[in-house]
């Protein structure tokens, strides 16, 4: 074959691998919203340099100041525009600083952190320092979001039209007989959030972790209350993912894709941002349309913006 044959072939083999290549640049430029992503200092979780429960490897990050650049560098190298970011105020604040149009501030609860003063988080709410009353942990201590700890920060993110996330399903193995021992698996049960969405009608509420393992309690929630919406955070990661995709695959089946949204729970490996990313993408059963929703398009309007991405 000489030279003058092969010039058609490789303008195709060009053209082809350009064609490839511009999509999926195209596709990685793509903006994503993560709804649950936290700003932990090194030792929050213990001692520092945990290891990554998938991979198995200790994280890199190993400081304060480490955790945070590696997690913002993650989050601009897959165009997380927006996310949903709670941990201890004071460090939540240096995080909003660095990128304060990129971090929406969270108000964290756990058995660690406890909720600021009343007065004071409506003063930070309606100044913007904080957009979130989420993740409210409340299983970890004991609790269920029904108890009257809760009732007026509820009241307050009603009134103002400010989302919540709550925490459901499951926690690490030995949760009880580790760092919380009024932990209980019962208590994240996303059907004893019926009481509260009864009390509160126009409260804009999320389930955290899409309710798994409990899927039909989840389905019930989601189709009494068209309020409540569902983050895939840590699922879309952590568990096995032929798991994860069948819990995903049964929650559009009964039909809610359009309220569904991305999050990675990152805590202090900041590859979790791409494992949970990649647990959407390859989900083959979600159509284009689906993914964007579930990337962007949901969380956007469930935050209330203007914008949606095709």
């Amino acid at each position: 074959m000489t030279k003058k044959n092969l010039l058609p072939i490789v303008i195709g083999l060009v053209g082809i691998f350009c064609l490839i290549s511009c999509q999926t640049s195209k596709n990685k430029n793509l903006p994503i919203i993560d709804m649950h992503l936290h700003s932990w200092p090194a030792g929050y979780m213990g001692e520092s340099g945990i290891p990554n429960p998938i991979t198995g490897r200790s994280s890199s990050s190993t400081s304060d100041e480490a955790i945070m650049e590696a997690t913002l560098a993650e989050m601009r190298r897959y165009n997380i525009t927006l996310a949903v970011t709670s941990g201890p105020l004071e460090v939540l604040y240096r995080w909003k600083s660095k990128e304060p149009e990129r971090i929406i501030g969270g108000v964290h609860f756990d058995e660690v952190t406890l909720l600021p003063d009343l007065e004071q988080l409506r003063e930070q709410f309606t100044d913007g320092r904080l957009g979130a009353l989420g993740e409210l942990v409340a299983q970890y201590a004991g609790l269920t979001l029904t108890d009257s700890l809760f009732e007026p920060y509820l009241a307050l993110a009603e009134e103002l039209d400010i989302p919540v996330g709550v925490h459901s399903g499951l926690g690490p193995a030995e949760t009880p007989y580790t760092c919380c021992p009024e932990f209980r698996v019962t208590y994240g049960n996303p059907i004893l959030l019926e009481e509260v969405l009864v009390r509160h009608p126009k409260l804009r509420l999320y389930i955290m972790h899409g309710g798994w393992p409990y899927l039909e309690e989840t389905k019930a929630i989601m189709s009494v209350y068209p309020q409540v919406y569902a983050d895939l955070a840590t699922i879309d990661w952590i568990i096995p993912q032929e798991e994860f995709h069948e819990y995903l695959k049964d929650l559009i089946r009964a039909g809610f894709g359009k309220r569904l949204m991305f999050g990675s729970d990152q805590m202090i490996w900041p590859e979790a941002i791409g494992m949970a990313i990649e647990g959407i993408e390859s989900a083959k059963f979600l159509s284009k349309e689906e993914k964007r929703d579930i990337f962007y398009n949901n969380a956007a309007r469930f935050l209330k913006l203007k914008d949606t991405v095709d």
